[in-house]
């Protein structure tokens, strides 16, 4: 038995309720090492001398390269849980209680298994509902329009007092309104704004004013008809929140230029150095920024005055023009309390908004269900760009890391996150597959297949290219026609309206070379997809009724080639 590979961790994503009556429990093996895992679990409050244990098989719900991982789900009314594990591995017998290893006849006292204290209602891990059937639709405001269907790529200068604020290429707040009918045509029923708010540059990351629209992309007017009419059409709104830094021409920080640590806006910043001075040109600041980048200063979110600041400007979109979320910039940098405590605020004006973190890593630290309903998931980018468009992973590899983004959240949290093959601040993924449209094909089935929800950024669908910043934030190519318009409809059309899309588990089929076959299955229905992204056609045994298929024939799957069947089965397989 290997030890070392075993692992469970209690009040974890190894160990969490799903609601008052549902507990899941995970225990982790090296690959093929044990036979038969039993899980044990008894009232901890149970006022006899010894606590009586019942049992329950634990599937082993998924093998990997390295892992087999084992799940048990538990109803019970019992709020106190104590619970050990018994492992067989066809040798011997042991038993895995309080991080211990035990004789499987071993007597151990109460306090020695693993607990779960108390399930407590308010720690209950949830997300929106909503966020389940989510395709989101990624739109940098300046590049993407200002009519139907055009960006005149005219930009424009305007003024926020005595500051500027300019943009690049024209986009509007009207022409994202104009074009509500194209982005529902295409299947999409959330929107993600990059930055809206008042702002000196392009990007608008460096907020002047966070309680109006920047004048280069329109009015405060504007944008509730934007909403309104986004809403009457079915699509939701998340916009973007920039509250790690603010711009250095923002009110607060100007008074603290001029007055100081006397000024009352002089604890709205990180460690401020007296005194405060600015930084010459090409000159490192001696202050904390977002970055080394001068003029957005960072921001000290554990201030309560800064706190009650950004959550009232949290709860005004809400409540003045229905926004359904926020997407909170450089999440990661800001500091715990403040998530918990603007998470707060926004759910008592809207309690299925949705909130989603810029993390680049793994989000485990954030998805307890206190601080934010998702995240950003670049690792869902990296881990496909490898297999789909480099092709440097065999598919074993690649749902080895497939694992790590199942298994590392709590299962209610999954489909929170935000799937994405590229965005605002990373090369486009058609220019990662050198413009292969078919590797792009295969990545775009595997993101509208998996678990989570799938975010496409602007003029994906319409080939848009580009490695560096000024390339792949590039005007919207209105005019240009592509196969991959009908291939994201299609994808689209095809997650929902199959509900284990949506709802489903995922199951790993076989992972062999290239060949990947992976399972949804919701209740009684079942879709399978299989998958080549190598070189060299490959055999595959897939049953079902086909739903869509190409570069397939004859029980080959050619390179490139996929099929999806969807099948009914009996028991019940749900999330």
């Amino acid at each position: 038995m290997q030890y070392a590979a075993i692992v469970h961790r209690p009040m974890s994503e190894f160990a969490f309720p799903l609601d008052r009556t549902h507990f899941v429990f995970r225990l982790r093996t090296a690959k093929n090492d044990l036979k038969e895992v039993t899980f044990y679990y008894a009232d901890r409050a149970d006022m006899a001398p010894e606590l009586t244990f019942f049992s329950m098989p634990m599937p082993l719900i998924r093998s990997d390269m390295l892992y087999d991982w084992y799940e048990v789900k538990l109803e019970t009314q019992w709020q106190r849980v104590a619970y050990y594990f018994l492992l067989d591995d066809g040798n011997s017998q042991c038993c895995f209680a309080g991080e211990c290893f035990e004789k499987a006849e071993a007597i151990i006292e109460r306090s020695e298994y693993f607990q779960y204290p108390f399930n407590h209602k308010a720690d209950l891990a949830q997300i929106p509902d909503w966020a389940k059937e989510a395709v989101v639709y990624n739109i940098f405001p300046d590049s993407f329009a200002d009519g139907k269907r055009n960006i005149s790529c005219n930009g424009k200068s305007k003024t926020y007092g005595n500051y500027p604020s300019v943009s690049n290429y024209g986009g509007t707040i009207n022409g994202i309104r104009e074009n509500l009918d194209y982005i529902k045509n295409m299947g999409f029923n959330c929107l993600y704004l990059n930055p809206i708010f008042t702002a000196g540059a392009y990007h608008k990351y460096d907020t002047l004013d966070y309680k109006h629209i920047d004048p280069c992309f329109g009015t405060d007017a504007d944008f509730k008809a934007m909403v309104h009419e986004a809403h009457r059409l079915g699509i939701r709104v998340i916009v973007d929140g920039v509250f790690n830094h603010l711009s250095w021409h923002h009110f607060s920080f100007q008074d603290v230029l001029k007055n100081g640590e006397s000024s009352p806006y002089y604890d709205w910043f990180y460690d401020l150095p007296v005194p405060l001075v600015l930084p010459h040109d090409n000159e490192v600041p001696q202050y904390t920024c977002f970055a080394y980048v001068a003029n957005m200063p960072k921001t000290n979110t554990a201030c309560p005055a800064l706190q009650a600041y950004f959550c009232e400007v949290g709860q005004y979109w809400l409540r003045e023009f229905d926004v359904d979320g926020w997407r909170l910039d450089v999440a990661n940098e800001v500091d715990d309390s403040f998530l918990r405590t603007f998470r707060k605020a926004v759910k008592e004006i809207k309690p299925d908004a949705m909130i989603i973190g810029e993390v680049w890593e793994n989000s485990e630290h954030y998805m307890t269900g206190d601080m934010v309903d998702g995240a950003m998931n670049y690792d869902f980018r990296r881990f496909a760009t490898q297999y789909f468009a480099e092709n440097i992973l065999t598919a074993a590899e690649f749902d080895l890391r497939l694992s790590s983004l199942l298994m590392r959240y709590k299962k209610q949290m999954l489909p929170g996150q935000l799937n994405l093959l590229d965005g605002h601040d990373t090369p486009r993924f058609l220019s990662l597959c050198q413009g292969d449209m078919i590797k792009m094909e295969l990545a775009i089935l595997f993101q509208m297949t998996f678990v989570g929800m799938p975010c496409v950024f602007y003029g994906n669908e319409k080939e848009m290219m580009g490695i560096k910043e000024a390339e792949y934030r590039m005007p919207m190519p209105w005019e240009t026609v592509s196969p991959l318009t009908d291939i994201y409809q299609q994808m689209i059309g095809l997650r929902k309206a199959n509900m284990p899309l949506t709802h489903g588990d995922f199951k790993t089929i076989k992972a062999e070379g290239m060949l990947l076959h992976y399972a949804r299955t919701w209740k009684n229905e079942r879709i399978d997809i299989a998958m080549n992204p190598g070189q060299t056609s490959i055999k595959y045994d897939i049953s079902g009724e086909c739903l869509l298929k190409k570069r397939a024939s004859c029980g080959l799957l050619m390179p490139g080639g996929y099929v999806i069947t969807r099948s009914v089965i009996n028991g019940n397989h749900d999330l």
